[in-house]
């Protein structure tokens, strides 16, 4: 398999922009230190416990959904820069159903948004918002185990069963898509600056390269590093023990005290990276073609052989929503083909659903000039629509059970990034 190389154009209209806002907030999504503290500090709240059988979760199901009924609105919370501010897409849903939407960006990152919204939840108040968009991260985890969400009830949801990729029909943080559903999905992998490095990183091992002593950036959050360790180790992330999280430690102790590694960074390694005082890094692909896009650098960004780290944005349903019929109705709309690739064309990045590619390629059969290019390199594009071989190689990161096993993680991957 060729390395999908991030040098198309395809990215350089939608992919960055909308994400800009979005940067900072996956990165503290997982195990940030504000995570850590809420985690830490004990949540209240009585854990649920996930349905064991088929039989139970439809029980689950049936008992929620069997006396909710249509409201004719919906309120939405979702990311910064997360669908064109013009909002077609709901402009259009509410034309079709004659729910209305309020749609408002208040997600800043995944730890404050929890934090704002548990109280609440624990209380059984509403917060105010009948569908969200949260990442895969410890917060997701404890919005499951704490028993705040709705169990999704896929009768309601025949765009979803009909069309969405096999990737999320199976997420290793919602088995079974019991109480969440994607949004849309991005990848962690290796950035380079061409200007110093002829030949592409094709590995991992890359960055554990000598020659490129001084010159490597890593990431400072804990499950990002942690990952690119196992893939180099041969240790699929999401079945990974605390054995495994010790190899890799040491694997990144080892990179660490031989000096290859100029900086641990947050979302400033694009500059660096840029300018030349490191040559090679770990990176969000977004991040590479906003600064393309901006400075017209020519930074590249690869897959590895070995594989890449794959996060997802989830819609989910509160259990204090006012309108859960209506948000159902909601996601089910964005799992038909046409509005997947509407949505899609404006922010490229991966859609849960593949056969979108073919509605962006309509669009831009009827399209001219630079509109008519820019979707086209979309549709083709491997980091918008990975191929099935691509999607085998991705994994996310591993779902940690309870705050002391967040703990352990924590405490045995934050002191390489900051001592």
């Amino acid at each position: 398999m060729s390395n999908p190389s991030m040098q198309d154009p395809s990215f350089l209209r939608g992919l960055t922009q909308p994400r800009l806002g979005r940067r900072d907030a996956f990165r503290v999504a997982g195990l940030s230190a504000a995570g850590l503290a809420l985690a830490a500090c004990g949540v209240k709240g009585k854990g649920v416990a996930r349905p064991t059988t088929s039989a139970q979760a439809q029980s689950e199901v049936e008992k929620y959904w069997a006396d909710k009924v249509k409201n004719g609105h919906v309120d939405f919370a979702n990311w910064p820069l997360y669908m064109d501010p013009k909002q077609p897409e709901l402009k259009k849903f509410t034309k079709q159903t004659g729910i209305t939407v309020t749609y408002k960006e208040v997600i800043q990152e995944t730890p404050s948004w929890f934090a704002k919204i548990q109280p609440q939840l624990a209380a059984g108040q509403s917060i105010d918002y009948d569908l969200m968009v949260v990442t895969n991260s410890i917060q997701l985890t404890q919005l499951i185990k704490l028993g705040y969400l709705v169990p999704l009830d896929h009768s309601k949801m025949p765009n979803f069963t009909k069309n969405v990729g096999e990737r999320y029909k199976n997420e290793a943080f919602d088995p079974g898509n019991v109480y969440t559903v994607p949004w849309a999905s991005g990848m962690t992998g290796i950035a380079y600056n061409p200007k110093y490095i002829d030949t592409p990183p094709t590995s991992y091992a890359a960055l554990w390269d000598p020659k490129y002593k001084g010159k490597v950036g890593m990431m400072s959050d804990s499950q990002e590093i942690a990952n690119f360790a196992m893939f180099l180790l041969g240790i699929d992330p999401e079945k990974s023990t605390p054995a495994d999280w010790d190899k890799a430690a040491a694997k990144l102790r080892e990179q660490r005290d031989s000096g290859i590694v100029r900086k641990y960074y947050d979302q400033s390694y694009i500059d660096p990276l840029a300018k030349g005082d490191i040559w090679l890094c770990q990176a969000w692909s977004g991040d590479v073609f906003q600064k393309n896009l901006s400075d017209g650098t020519d930074l590249k960004f690869v897959i590895p052989e070995e594989g890449a780290t794959i996060w997802t944005d989830n819609f989910m349903i509160p259990k204090t929503a006012a309108n859960p019929v209506d948000a159902i109705t909601l996601i089910d709309f964005f799992y038909e083909p046409v509005n997947a690739a509407s949505l899609a064309e404006y922010i490229n990045y991966v859609p849960p659903v593949p056969t979108a590619k073919e509605f962006i390629l309509a669009d831009a059969a009827k399209a001219s000039g630079d509109d008519k290019k820019t979707l086209e390199m979309i549709a083709e594009s491997p980091l918008v629509f990975p191929s099935p071989e691509v999607y085998s190689k991705l994994r996310t990161y591993r779902t940690l059970a309870d705050a002391t096993e967040q703990k352990q993680f924590e405490s045995t991957f934050q002191p390489i990034t900051t001592s």
